[in-house]
């Protein structure tokens, strides 16, 4: 790891985040799209489904999170893929930058961008009715999910969802890191 790693990623960061706040498409995919979803679900085809007692939102809002996560995701995937095919990677293999710093910007947009995506879904679920007997914090949290879905407690299963979250992104990492290594090789 270069001694550089942090400053150029956070160089390179600020450039990503840039390319998002100027690409008004980026925006629309990425926020609004879940909650125009969302909207059309609840409103459009929220009475032909009976929930019982229960809101629809409630019942819709987990697939609702899945999709903007997803969504952000593919745009990283092709932030990234526009810098492989736009010859960025050179351009920034010719300067003195760390290597890998270009890749984690790009996930660290990612995280960024999913993290304002989802409270921003959250907040219109929380105004559209959305009300978990757990409690939104509890609900958004691993353990909350899964008392959502399953209405049981947690107990030790946690830290196997947890280790196998862990295992998974070790493994991805590993899978990105020999990927990005062949490519500007």
């Amino acid at each position: 790891m270069s001694k550089h790693f942090f400053g150029d990623t956070t160089v390179l960061l600020g450039r990503s985040l840039r390319h998002i706040a100027r690409s008004v498409d980026t925006i629309v995919t990425t926020a609004l799209m879940p909650i125009a979803m969302m909207l059309m679900f609840v409103y459009v085809f929220g009475g032909a489904i009976n929930t019982g007692s229960d809101s629809y939102v409630d019942y819709l809002l987990p697939g609702i999170l899945l999709i903007t996560v997803a969504s952000g995701i593919a745009y990283t995937a092709y932030r990234l893929f526009l810098d492989m095919k736009g010859g960025i990677f050179e351009r920034f293999q010719s300067m003195p930058t760390a290597r890998s710093s270009v890749l984690w910007a790009h996930v660290l947009t990612s995280l960024i961008a999913n993290a304002i995506s989802l409270v921003v879904v959250v907040l219109v679920a929380l105004l559209m009715g959305f009300r978990s007997s757990a409690g939104v914090l509890a609900w958004l949290s691993v353990g909350g999910i899964l008392i959502l879905f399953t209405q049981q407690p947690v107990g030790t299963d946690i830290w196997i969802a947890l280790g196998w979250c862990v295992g998974i992104l070790i493994v991805a990492y590993g899978f990105a890191m020999n990927a990005y290594s062949r490519k500007i090789a």
